[in-house]
């Protein structure tokens, strides 16, 4: 199958942008992304963020929904360990039957330092135990009707008594699709311990767009163990890839921008570069060169060598080439950005949805039939 574009939006917006205006903006990229003929947007969920406002994906979406004709919607990602399984359980099967099945669950153990620190929720490793918990819970409520006995080391679930079979009382809504919606995993670390769990699983894999590219294959290699060992054939055509792209007339005004310390692609880059090295303690995986001194890793290079910019052609050339160093993948997504400029940033989408990605799936179909 050909490759395919989506979008990919924390979304990050400056912290001293007014909350109304910012959550129109969101609504707007993803319209402009339906009408452009995207596949799929996913959407991120924090609670403790003024960079990073949105709180309900599901609710965002769910304001668009008769705005926008075939994307699907992508949950980039329900945090699991924040929130009950029986509560993203119902939610969850609601939204799958507003948007009539165009829905894609996906989800993580979260990232957000601030998040973690407010739910008192535990180191990773143990999220990452969390989240497998979590979702064998909500495939459980949505696999089988009352009375319900679900007990873990974190959530419990129990329904027995309340339960009133003629007014069907006590029942778990179920989702649009069955017998559930696609579900996705965020990748991030190096070797992925995650990738396999995806491919183990049958989950989509994602892998984000805040790391160097260096990272993406080992995350493929992970997920391909993961479905070997289920005895699965690994299809890189689920595999979905996010990258921050900017799409120019010329490469001059993509150079003016990439340059240019207010703008949204620098305060993007400060956030992430701040994040992992207080937080994450991951600098590295930001870095132009992984051996290079942390004071070395200014800003502005992270965004020069993380960021695929410029007039159509030499961004395709880059495609190509980001291609052919980690291998086939399914869906590019495209980061949705701060629109400190609209106009550059909507005419970004228009030209990499009209003039690029139509000859970057030309290169990638010739490469697979040969």
């Amino acid at each position: 199958m050909s490759v395919r574009l989506g979008l990919f939006m924390m979304p990050l917006h400056h912290h001293g942008r007014d909350y109304t205006t910012v959550l129109e903006e969101d609504r707007e990229a993803i319209i402009l992304a339906d009408a452009l003929g995207l596949s799929e947007v996913f959407l991120g969920e924090h609670f403790t963020s003024w960079s990073e406002r949105v709180s309900s994906p599901l609710m965002l979406f769910s304001s668009v929904i008769d705005r926008t004709r075939t994307i699907r919607f992508g949950t980039g990602v329900l945090n699991l360990p924040q929130t009950h399984p029986l509560t993203v359980a119902a939610h969850a099967a609601m939204f799958d039957h507003l948007c009539r099945g165009r829905f894609i669950m996906g989800i993580g153990p979260g990232g957000l330092a601030s998040d973690m620190e407010a739910f008192c929720l535990p180191q990773a490793e143990l999220r990452s135990q969390m989240l497998v918990e979590a979702i064998d819970m909500v495939l459980r409520l949505w696999a089988q009707d009352p009375p319900y006995d679900l007990r873990g080391r974190s959530w419990q679930v129990s329904l027995r008594e309340a339960v009133w079979p003629e007014f069907k009382v006590g029942w778990v809504p179920r989702p649009y699709q069955v017998p559930h919606p696609p579900i996705a995993l965020s990748l991030v670390t190096p070797d992925s311990a995650s990738a396999a769990t995806a491919g183990r699983r049958g989950w989509i894999p994602i892998s984000g767009n805040f790391f160097h590219r260096r990272y993406l294959r080992g995350h493929w290699q992970r997920y391909a163990e993961g479905c070997e060992q289920a005895g699965r054939r690994p299809d890189p055509s689920v595999w979905r890839v996010a990258r921050c792209l900017l799409v120019t007339e010329t490469d001059a005004e993509a150079d003016d921008y990439l340059a240019d310390p207010a703008s949204g692609l620098w305060y993007y880059y400060s956030f992430f570069r701040h994040s992992f090295s207080v937080a994450r303690k991951a600098l590295f995986m930001l870095k132009p060169d992984p051996g290079m001194a942390d004071d070395a890793a200014t800003v502005e290079r992270i965004v020069r060598s993380q960021v695929i910019a410029g007039r159509p052609d030499r961004v395709l050339d880059q495609l190509v080439a980001l291609r052919d160093e980690v291998g086939h993948f399914g869906t590019l997504l495209v980061t949705g950005h701060d629109w400190d400029r609209p106009q550059l940033w909507r005419r970004s989408m228009e030209l990499l949805a009209t003039e690029v990605m139509p000859r970057f799936r030309q290169h990638a179909d010739a490469t697979l039939r040969t």
